[in-house]
């Protein structure tokens, strides 16, 4: 099948939040999509919708009609309660129903329709899009763009004004999930994580490491890049309590909170009201 018969789809990176984070690449994809499909969540996050809306609504010229489709998204299961295999096939098949839904949509369409998916964040982190339109791929032919954005550790790093790296040292990327195990097996082996960046945390864990670990410091910011974010960083041992007080709160509040945070050792610079301590 030739190249004019696919099935265009932008996947866009569009930043944490802010409209200032969309870049200028970023910003003429969006022009030149037709149809944006966003999961909708149960309607638990009705103001991450409402951001895209906003992005689109900022940066697409008047002139050029587009339209917004929210698709139901497949309920994922207790993920807190499973164990890695349990987890993996979790998302394995929470990715599968996904695609389904896609693809029903997608076949709908008109066929010169371009399709955008607006990523939060980057899409090369922690996001599943790519993945599920390689899937819808295997089913569609089809002609994707990937166009990055900037990503949560990125914003966060510039909020608290601190370099992530020191010196000559690497950066680990990783979740909530495995932080404490991979921790753990980093000292085991006398080998050095570096700065440790921890997405996809809804609980916390590094709690588990302010005991043995008090020293270590920590850079946390929810909601980073929008209007309400709030950070906090100190001591693990000396702020944990308050951020994980703080981060039910404003789960209460606004009903979804996302947060991210890095850890680093009792030298790494502490931001402090708009300044370096």
């Amino acid at each position: 099948m030739s190249d004019n018969a696919a099935r265009r789809i932008h996947v866009i990176g569009i930043g944490a939040g802010s409209p200032g984070h969309v870049t200028a690449e970023a910003a003429a994809a969006l022009a030149e999509v037709d149809v944006f499909l966003v999961a909708d969540k149960d309607g638990s996050k009705d103001e991450l919708v409402a951001v895209r809306r906003a992005i689109c609504d900022r940066f697409i010229p008047a002139e050029h009609a587009y339209e917004f489709i929210t698709v139901p998204d497949p309920k994922r299961g207790p993920d807190a309660d499973r164990d890695s295999a349990e987890y993996a096939q979790g998302v394995r098949d929470w990715h599968a129903a996904r695609t389904d839904a896609y693809v029903r949509i997608i076949e709908g369409l008109p066929t010169d329709a371009v399709v955008g998916f607006l990523v939060w964040g980057d899409p090369a982190f922690y996001d599943s899009t790519i993945r599920i339109v390689d899937a819808i791929g295997e089913r569609i032919a089809t002609a994707v763009r990937v166009i990055p954005g900037i990503s949560a550790f990125q914003t966060l790093a510039a909020a608290h004004g601190i370099v992530l790296h020191r010196v000559g040292e690497p950066i680990h990327v990783t979740t909530g999930r495995r932080l404490v195990d991979e921790w753990t097996r980093a000292e085991a082996a006398d080998l050095s994580l570096g700065t440790v960046v921890v997405m996809l945390d809804g609980h916390l864990h590094c709690r588990e490491l302010a005991a043995t670990h008090p020293d270590t410091v920590i850079h946390w910011g929810a909601y980073v890049g929008m209007p309400q974010q709030e950070l906090r960083s100190g001591r693990l041992a000396d702020v944990i309590d308050e951020i994980v007080e703080l981060r039910a709160r404003l789960r209460e509040r606004h009903g979804w909170v996302m947060d991210v945070y890095a850890l680093g050792s009792a030298s790494a610079p502490v931001h402090t009201g708009g300044r370096l301590a």
